[in-house]
């Protein structure tokens, strides 16, 4: 008498396996700990296989060991040059074979190495493609605009030129710091990346040209 062939229990139950990431960071890793604290839930469908970063002994790290979370660190100072060191952070990423990668207030440009043929996903503190790179809360301030936000964006080889995938504003007040406007602009960075990389994760969204 033949055998039925066994179903395998994920299936049974309607659960399935959550998508894997990897995780960029150069900080204190506030982003981090939002998708850290989102991946506990099964339902978000979403697990961190590892964080990197680009410099040892930083919270961001400490908050990934705390959580059990795989890390692995690639200074530019170990290689030989950008170069190299573009093909060792591919290559510790690739090890890793996620299905996307989230830089989380990673301070480095990526190379091509890097880049090739895998999603990346980073925000950015502005509405893109007004004030890009390391100064956005300050450059908006500095240019008097009363509505500023963040960005998530795909990661390609410029500095935040990459393609747009949501944004969400905050309103600029009449008596806002950096650091006050920051801070508001952070509340707002945090919730976007958490839905954003939900949705990619639970292929409920298709990005741009996929």
């Amino acid at each position: 008498m033949a055998t039925a062939p066994l179903i395998p229990l994920d299936r049974v139950l309607g659960v399935n396996e959550p998508t894997g990431i990897v995780v960029l960071v150069s900080g204190s890793g506030t982003l981090l700990q939002a998708l850290i604290d989102a991946s506990l839930d099964p339902a978000y469908g979403v697990r961190i296989l590892a964080v990197g970063a680009d410099r040892d002994d930083i919270e961001g790290l400490r908050r990934a060991e705390r959580a059990g979370i795989d890390t692995f660190v690639c200074r530019v100072a170990d290689f030989s040059d950008r170069v190299a060191w573009d093909a060792g952070l591919a290559a510790e990423i690739a090890s890793r074979t996620p299905k996307f990668v989230v830089t989380a207030g990673f301070m480095k440009i990526l190379g091509p190495e890097t880049l090739a043929d895998r999603v990346i996903l980073n925000t950015h503190p502005a509405l893109l493609p007004s004030f890009p790179g390391a100064h956005g809360v300050r450059d908006a301030l500095a240019h008097g605009v009363k509505i500023t936000g963040t960005t998530a964006h795909l990661v390609d080889a410029g500095v935040d030129t990459g393609r747009i995938l949501a944004q969400r504003a905050v309103d600029v007040l009449d008596d806002d710091t950096e650091e006050t406007l920051h801070e508001r602009i952070k509340v707002q960075e945090r919730e976007l990346l958490v839905e954003l990389v939900g949705r990619l994760g639970r292929d409920e969204l298709t990005l741009p040209g996929r």
